[in-house]
Order: structure tokens, then sequence, then C-alpha cells
């Protein structure tokens, strides 16, 4: 395509021509066109200039197209739709939409908002596709490139500062859908539940424990590792697997504890025999933060597709009595 030509041409030019052909009449597409008669005809010479083709022969009847107009005729409609299209603003119409939207979340936030938000999505798209992935350290710069539409991510919120997270690129727009807290699971039968229940359980106990821990974002450590190496503590990290469900069922057949959020916790304990108990200490609480990318911040599909998110996450921290969503 040659741009540099096409800039010279009077789009404008090809209206007139749709109107002509099916006109067959300068005075009936002046008519219709609402401008002289004299204007049609000087348009119809630049047309004729432009495309190298005299376009029409007059005749007792009116004007007959040439073989290359009969040839554009087929043509132009289509053309003159697409130029139409792209003037309009930009539409949505979930009913009739089969577009295909992608995100990525963290796995703990699967079970916990997944089966909220998917029932009203398809049932006010039907036709539409859904691709999810689990929250990877690419998935940020997925989400950059536009690779992904949205994310879902956790991240730990700092002593006295508000919920947003460190290190959001530029770019990225987020909101926080509820914040949480970590807790711990053991067996049913697992001994240190005799010291929970006497009152002794505390950060001493909890230390000297075996750990199973989740691998996040490709790392072995995550925020409570480091907060303890800040004191000078460790966990003793047993066992690492790639996902909570994995860990749950160490935790399930092992002395083994799991030290995870809140909501997932409620969750595993409806599948598993598995007790939660509190962290022993103090220790940050953390978001689910939901993520997308500045440049569809206009974009219907993409206003449609956050608003179902977000009143989705309502109705779910109703349900399962989550923390609500600092806003």
């Amino acid at each position: 395509m040659n741009l540099d030509n096409l800039a010279r041409v009077d789009l404008n030019l090809l209206v007139i021509l749709q109107v002509l052909l099916e006109e067959q009449s300068v005075t009936r597409a002046a008519h219709r066109l609402h401008v002289s008669q004299s204007a049609v005809s000087k348009s119809l010479n630049r047309l004729r200039e432009t495309l190298g083709d005299p376009l029409f022969q007059r005749t007792a009847h009116g004007l007959k197209p040439t073989a290359h107009a009969d040839a554009l005729r087929q043509q132009l409609p289509l053309v003159l739709q697409n130029l139409y299209q792209l003037t309009q603003p930009p539409t949505f119409h979930p009913a009739t939409s089969n577009r295909q939207f992608s995100f990525s979340m963290v796995e703990s936030a699967y079970e916990t908002l997944i089966p909220y938000f998917i029932g009203p999505l398809l049932q006010q798209a039907p036709l539409i596709k859904l691709d999810s992935y689990v929250w990877t350290e690419k998935s940020m710069q997925d989400l950059q490139q536009g690779q992904i539409d949205f994310g879902l991510a956790g991240r730990d919120i700092q002593p006295h500062t508000d919920v947003n997270f460190e290190h959001v690129p530029e770019g990225i727009e987020s909101q926080t859908l509820f914040n949480d807290h970590q807790v711990c699971l053991v067996r049913k039968d697992h001994p240190i539940l005799q010291t929970v229940t006497a009152g002794h359980w505390d950060q001493d106990h909890y230390l000297n424990m075996s750990h199973v821990q989740v691998r996040c974002e490709g790392n072995d450590w995550w925020a409570l590792d480091y907060h303890l190496a800040n004191l000078g503590l460790h966990r003793n990290l047993s066992t690492t697997v790639p996902d909570f469900y994995g860990a749950v069922s160490v935790c399930v057949n092992t002395d083994l504890i799991f030290t995870l959020p809140s909501s997932f916790a409620y969750h595993a304990q409806k599948l598993y025999s598995l007790v939660s108990i509190p962290l022993p200490f103090e220790f940050m609480p953390m978001a689910y933060v939901f993520l997308w990318h500045e440049r569809n911040n206009q974009e219907p599909g993409h206003q449609w597709f956050r608003n179902i998110i977000f009143s989705s996450v309502e109705k779910a921290i109703t349900h399962n009595h989550i923390s609500k969503t600092n806003r």
C-alpha cells in the first residue's frame, strides 16, 4: 500500500461515486447529495482523473458505467462500510461478541474468585472465549506488552502505607479487590494443636516446626521469609512445591505446617481435614490487586470485563466473609 498516494485521494469522492453508481444520473445524484449538478459534475471529473478511467458514458437513458466502474460497484459498498465503522466510537455488545480475553492470576485467587466471575461473564457474553494463566514472574511484562489483557496479583501491604504496591511498571493501572492475612494449616490431629489449645503457641514454636512452602513467581522465599531474615530468623522449609493444592495435600498427610492466605485456607478446609491456626506473630497483611494497561481504560470490552470482576468480587467477599476491600 502506498500511503503517500492514498493521502492525496479525497475519500469523499468515493461517496459520490457510490451514489452515481446507484442513481446513474448526475441530476438524481445531486438531489440526493443536496448539492448542485455542477458540483457533482466537477467531482466526477476529479474521479476520472484520480482513477484513470471515464467511469460513465452518457446515454439517452442516463449514465452507463464502464467495465471498471462495474468492478468498483462490487467492491465499493464494503469499502465504504469499513470506512464508516472506522469513524464510529468503539462499542461492545456482550450478548453477540465472540472476543477473546486473557488473564493471569495468582494461584491462591483461583479457588477464591474465579468461580464467582466466570459464571457472570459467560452468562452475559456466552460466545466469548476466556484464557486464564497462572501468574508468574513474566506476567507483568506480558501485561505491558499486551500478551494478556488482565492480571490478578497478590502483594504485601507495607505498614503505614496504602494498598498500592511497589514497583508497578509505567502504564499499568491497578485496583485492590480485597485484603487478606496469613494463617497456618495443620492436619486435624497434629501435635501442635495441644500447644495452641494450652495457649503456648508462639513464634518459637512456629520456627521450630517443619514447613511446606509454595514456590511463588519462581522464588522459594516470599515476603514472610525476608521479614524473618531481617530479624535474624528463618523457617525450616522442609518441602517446596509448585502449587497450593500440592502443599495442602502434603500438609494433610504429614506434620508439616503450611502458611497461606486465609481466603485459600477457607476453601482448603472444605476439602481436607485441616485446622487453621493464627500466625503467632505480627506480619503485614496482603492485598489481591487487579491489573490492566492504561491503553484499555476506555475500551468498552475491557470496561465491561472489569465491571464484572469488581461486582463479582463484592459478592464473593459477602459470601466468604473476606475482609472488605479498601477502595
